[in-house]
């Protein structure tokens, strides 16, 4: 489960999941000592519990943690982490959206200053491959269809006193259509963009880390030939 709280990532792992440690710059237990200052580059910490998720997604939300990268959480051997104790902590906001391909290039959006993928809410009882649809073609004025499923997304944040968790739902899309593309101007869309991946790592440094996730898992899956 990857869940970005004031644009940085907290990734919950199952016990049975494999961790390399290369991977991390610093690695803890729960039952260390440490602070908001300790917390720089790629942290893991393990033997995660309920308390402690408390606590740091209460740290996350209240501090800018500008050193800290990524923060990873295993649970102790043969106990699930509470990825359900997580969500009851907020109100679950469910929304859709994709990753579109057209002869090699990503269709990338700006919208509010940032580079972005198109997304959107979900209706009342709306279906998530429906919704997903519907918010790409709204928002780009293309015709596009669902190729496969990318990972989930969780997204903070505060509304009108609320604690709210956003689930996306991704999909990697193929356009069949773009002969109309342009931007939804009330969804504050400024431009609709074809590029390459060569491209898209440029402008990633501006771009809300979600989406990079995202982005870059398909150029990653791009390179190993899984898609």
């Amino acid at each position: 489960m990857n869940v970005f709280i004031n644009d940085i990532p907290l990734v919950l792992k199952k016990a049975s999941e494999k961790v390399y440690k290369h991977e991390y710059d610093l690695i803890l237990k729960a039952s260390d000592h440490f602070t908001s200052k300790d917390l720089v580059g790629d942290v893991l910490i393990k033997e995660a519990d309920a308390a402690l998720i408390d606590r740091l997604v209460r740290l996350m939300e209240v501090k800018r943690l500008k050193k800290l990268k990524s923060l990873t959480l295993v649970p102790e051997k043969k106990k699930r982490l509470m990825i359900e104790h997580l969500k009851d902590q907020f109100k679950i906001v469910k929304a859709a959206g994709g990753l579109v391909i057209k002869d090699g290039k990503i269709l990338m959006m700006y919208r509010l200053g940032v580079w972005d993928l198109p997304k959107g809410k979900l209706d009342k009882k709306e279906k998530v491959k429906a919704g997903a649809l519907r918010e790409v073609e709204e928002e780009c004025n293309i015709q596009v269809e669902i190729l496969e499923k990318l990972p989930k997304t969780w997204h903070s944040y505060a509304f009108k006193g609320k604690k709210i968790l956003k689930k996306t739902s991704w999909f990697l899309m193929s356009c069949t259509d773009d002969s109309l593309m342009k931007p939804q101007a009330e969804e504050f869309i400024e431009e609709v963009r074809w590029m390459t991946p060569e491209e898209v790592q440029e402008v990633l440094p501006n771009a809300y880390t979600s989406i990079a996730f995202i982005v870059k898992h398909y150029l990653q899956s791009l390179k190993t030939g899984k898609v």
